[in-house]
């Protein structure tokens, strides 16, 4: 028996690309990591240094050889890791769905099963992010007693340009992104130096895009996510802490120095053809993202810890 085109097909092309378009507005994480695709599982990270933002001599006389330069440089290995989710319609639902013209169910599930994979990319984006021992001693900061934003005699303007004037002084260029977690996020709107700074000017609340203009930044976001372990206890993911760094407004692929990425396998996350289980009435869209969050400009990017 000859099978056609559509049998042989493992991976729904359409609910694929409505998997690839897939953003989590609360999800913030991939701010600081891009998304870049990868046609390997493995392999090494490329990397950035002071070179990917070194002023080189390009003039040449007649004649002359021509300089030639390389950025970035192969660092420690990664690993893309692979997380699968099937998403489940009891056949029950299709039948009621049937009453309601338009509902596509199957998209439904495809879109809560990314949910939920993109909370877990989250998760693993900050910890990377918010791990002091990434850092070197000159691209982090702990705050403790009237230094946190919680107290009035702080001066989180302060902080913030400290951490820009760290990155400029390693690479030449101020980071772009400031990234807060929600308890940072709610010391500095309520800061009352930061405050005074608007009275003037606005008599709503601070917010990030204000933060970002007071601090000369392209954008702050706010990490909100807040997750919940098997127990029941909740994780609030970016916890207490604040991460300057230096992402491309435009990110054009891996070669580009920026503080990180996320590695994807190319054409991930993807959904393979739905599949009807008797034996539990119902219809299974599996999807699977494989891919990893990497640091790859560590002098680009500030740690600031316990900020609130």
């Amino acid at each position: 028996m000859v099978m056609s085109s559509s049998q042989v097909r493992v991976v729904d092309p359409v609910l694929t690309e409505v998997a690839q378009g897939f953003r989590h507005e609360e999800h913030v994480g991939s701010l600081l990591f891009p998304r870049v695709p990868v046609q390997t599982s493995g392999g090494q990270v490329l990397e950035f240094g002071k070179e990917s933002f070194k002023l080189y001599q390009a003039r040449r006389a007649p004649g002359a050889a021509t300089k030639r330069v390389q950025f970035g440089y192969l660092g420690k290995s990664f690993a893309l890791v692979q997380d699968a989710l099937e998403g489940q319609i009891p056949r029950e639902y299709l039948r009621d769905a049937a009453r309601v013209p338009g509902v596509d169910l199957g998209q439904r599930a495809i879109l809560g099963t990314l949910r939920a994979l993109s909370l877990t990319l989250e998760y693993d984006q900050a910890k990377l992010a918010t791990t002091a021992g990434n850092y070197d001693n000159n691209h982090k900061t702990s705050l403790s007693g009237t230094d946190k934003w919680s107290d009035a005699g702080s001066d989180p303007s302060s902080d913030i340009n400290s951490g820009k004037e760290a990155v400029r002084a390693s690479v030449g260029i101020y980071p772009n992104l400031l990234l807060l977690s929600a308890q940072a996020f709610n010391a500095a709107k309520e800061h009352p130096k930061v405050v005074d700074r608007f009275k003037y000017t606005s008599r709503e609340s601070v917010t990030p895009e204000m933060l970002a203009a007071l601090w000369d930044l392209q954008s702050v976001a706010v990490g909100k996510a807040v997750a919940f372990d098997d127990a029941g206890n909740d994780i609030d993911i970016w916890g207490n802490n604040a991460i300057l760094a230096y992402v491309p407004p435009r990110t054009s692929g891996m070669e580009e120095p920026s503080f990180g990425y996320t590695y994807t396998m190319q054409n991930h996350p993807l959904v393979e053809r739905p599949y009807y289980e008797n034996n539990a009435r119902s219809w299974i869209y599996p999807v699977t993202y494989e891919r990893v969050p990497v640091l790859t400009g560590l002098l680009s990017g500030f740690l600031i810890q316990s900020p609130a």
